[in-house]
C-alpha cells in the first residue's frame, strides 16, 4: 500500500468515527432540548444542588458538537489536500509536516513547529 492510500484509509477511519460522534452529540443535544421542554428537570434546575443545570449541559453538549464539526472540516481539508497532491505540506510554511504525525493525526494541516506557534 502506498503512502497516499494509507493515508486515504487514515483518514476515511477518522472521518467515519468523527461522523459517529456527531450523530451521537446531536442525538444527546436533542434529548437535553426535549427534556427542557417537557420540563422533567422540575422548571427549576437553578438551584439544584446536585448537579449542573440543564443549561450548562447544553451549552457543553454543544460545545463539544461545534467541536467535532470542526474536525470533521479538518479531515475534508485533509483529503482536498490528499487529492491535489499537497497532503503533507504544511498549510503555514510549506515544509513537510512529518510522517510520525500525520500518522498519529491524520488531518493535521500543519507541522508540529507552525501548530505550537513557532516559526521558521
Amino acid at each position: 500500500m502506498t503512502e497516499r492510500e494509507s493515508a486515504r484509509v487514515r483518514l476515511d477511519a477518522e472521518r467515519q468515527q468523527t461522523l459517529r460522534q456527531v450523530a451521537e452529540l446531536e442525538r444527546e443535544f436533542a434529548g437535553i432540548a426535549a427534556s427542557a421542554a417537557q420540563g422533567s428537570s422540575g422548571g427549576d434546575d437553578e438551584h439544584d444542588p446536585e448537579g449542573a443545570t440543564v443549561a450548562f449541559e447544553r451549552q457543553h453538549v454543544a460545545a463539544l458538537l461545534e467541536q467535532a464539526r470542526a474536525r470533521l472540516g479538518q479531515i475534508e481539508a485533509a483529503v482536498q489536500k490528499l487529492e491535489a497532491g499537497t497532503y503533507g505540506s504544511c498549510d503555514v510554511c510549506a515544509e513537510p509536516i512529518g510522517t510520525a504525525r500525520l500518522r498519529a493525526r491524520p488531518a493535521a494541516l500543519t507541522c508540529v513547529r507552525c501548530a505550537a506557534g513557532g516559526t521558521r
